[in-house]
């Protein structure tokens, strides 16, 4: 049964990885106007995201399928859907600002953190929003045919804005990469700061979870503002070396994602699925303890927690006087108080 489940499971995955390739290959064809716009010199750029979007569907298949997880992204969004939605979507529009953009959940553990999260992952947003659109050919300048310093700014083959070539708007535009790289490298300086000078991170740290992600970040950002060095003050000298370096830097990175510690990104969604389901349990039916009638937690909590041990293959009911109990309906303090009345019981007291 499990051997069957497994293959169930894979072959899910396997259609989800194919769906999702299958998705960023109509992107680029369909926003770049059949190709019309995709630059061929981002071919291998191209290559690595949909095999990415491969990968990381693949994972995210896989991962959804945990019983407790599934449980929490089934639950989350139901209750986005059913009844009260405006209740509920506001509700998740402010835990994902939360969660998500404000990343308050690290300020209160830490400012340090916070200000070094905020530089690296702001900054790699930044970056791949700039980029992507750039690779699949979804966005692309043009010179005005009235005006050479004019350049014009089009969306999926529409021209959407202009700006001079020695405007501000302009060194903003051309300078955005390097910009969200800045960014990133405050963020990369503050984590390898705190790596090594923290007693914690460096008992708990592990290379392929914790140094190499940093590492590899800190080669796109530094080969990406390489590139600008080399034109702009080096008359292009260095500058196919460091194509190449920043290629596979960036590939490296993107294979990275969904089997490292940045797939993280993709799992936060259950943060918000957790954040509803908790804000339900608190407003929908209670349950209440089998031993002492405490009101204890919500009784969808506990209904669920009864299905994903019986998923698990775990049995923890057991028969009383007054007929068959769950282990999930007693409440927390009376386990302790029973399991002390065993053990006594156990050395005859």
């Amino acid at each position: 049964m499990v051997r069957v489940m497994d293959q169930k499971i894979t072959q899910r995955a396997i259609a989800a990885g194919l769906a999702g390739s299958a998705l960023v290959i109509a992107g680029i064809v369909i926003g770049s106007r059949g190709m019309t716009h995709f630059d061929p010199e981002l071919v291998f750029y191209a290559i690595g995201s949909i095999l990415t979007a491969f990968a990381v569907a693949y994972r995210f298949t896989v991962w959804s399928q945990r019983p407790p997880t599934k449980v929490y992204l089934r639950r989350g969004f139901q209750l986005l859907l059913k009844g009260k939605f405006p209740r509920r979507k506001t509700a998740a529009a402010i835990d994902t600002a939360d969660k998500f953009v404000a990343q308050n959940f690290i300020r209160r553990r830490s400012w340090y953190r916070w200000i070094m999260h905020l530089c690296l992952s702001g900054g790699c947003t930044l970056a791949f929003a700039i980029t992507f659109p750039l690779v699949f050919g979804w966005v692309h300048f043009s010179a005005s045919p009235t005006d050479a310093e004019i350049y014009l700014v089009k969306v999926l083959g529409f021209a959407v804005d202009s700006f001079n070539i020695h405007s501000l708007k302009g060194a903003m535009m051309f300078n955005m990469l390097n910009i969200a790289a800045g960014f990133v490298m405050i963020g990369l300086i503050m984590a390898a700061i705190r790596r090594f000078t923290d007693a914690g991170e460096r008992a708990t740290q592990k290379f392929s979870e914790d140094i190499l992600p940093l590492l590899l970040i800190f080669a796109v950002t530094v080969t990406g503002l390489g590139l600008t060095v080399s034109y702009k003050f080096m008359a292009g000298a260095g500058h196919g070396f460091l194509v190449i370096v920043h290629l596979f830097s960036v590939l490296a990175l993107l294979f990275y994602i969904p089997f490292g510690k940045l797939f993280h990104m993709f799992q936060r969604i259950c943060s918000l699925c957790v954040a509803l389901y908790k804000r339900e349990g608190e407003e929908g039916p209670r349950a209440y303890c089998a031993r002492c009638g405490d009101d204890f937690t919500s009784a969808m909590h506990v209904d669920d927690l009864k299905g994903v041990l019986d998923e698990l293959g775990f049995n923890y009911r057991f028969a009383t006087p007054n007929g068959e109990v769950h282990y999930q309906d007693i409440c927390p303090a009376c386990r302790r108080r029973m399991v002390a009345l065993n053990q006594g019981a156990s050395i005859g007291r």
